[in-house]
């Protein structure tokens, strides 16, 4: 019977979700999404080098404190040729994301102390509402009923 090595460089898909605790769905999205990678078989299997393993413990840290995966991913593409993030990286990278977690958590709690008011109103339409059109900024260049997005275009309701 072969030796298993004592530690194998290379992972399967399997392998790699049972260690990181990511679906192989998820494992193949990150894949998709140019967040991981994998080389191929010749029996055309994913195999996934040892790293991945902090690369998606990176990913999905980052997920969890509400970072975009488009984000995610423009960090991870600025390292070196595309080593495992360190310590010393997600410190840095953690540094520059919180103003913007700062700002969602601004958002989220104006969310959550005006939603009974919004509920309350029940038109959503909105030329008064904190929501969705706070200080009726859209009044002047638009009309009707409609619910506005942050960005500031808005979409028929």
């Amino acid at each position: 019977m072969p030796q298993i090595p004592v530690k194998v460089h290379e992972l399967t898909v399997g392998q790699l979700s049972a260690r990181s605790g990511a679906a192989v769905s998820a494992l193949h999205f990150y894949e998709a999404k140019g967040l991981i990678s994998s080389r191929r078989t010749t029996g055309n299997q994913r195999r996934f080098h040892r790293d991945t393993l902090r690369r998606v413990a990176f990913i999905r840290a980052a997920q969890r404190v509400g970072i975009p995966l488009a984000t995610i991913r423009d960090a991870l593409a600025r390292l070196p040729e595309e080593r495992t993030p360190t310590r010393e990286d997600w410190a840095r990278l953690s540094e520059a994301w919180r103003a913007e977690l700062d700002q969602r958590i601004t958002q989220l709690g104006r969310l959550r102390d005006h939603l009974t008011d919004c509920i309350g109103c029940g038109c959503l339409s909105l030329e008064n509402c904190v929501l969705s059109n706070p200080d009726d900024v859209f009044g002047d260049s638009l009309t009707g009923s409609r619910l506005m997005r942050e960005n500031g275009k808005g979409s028929s309701a």
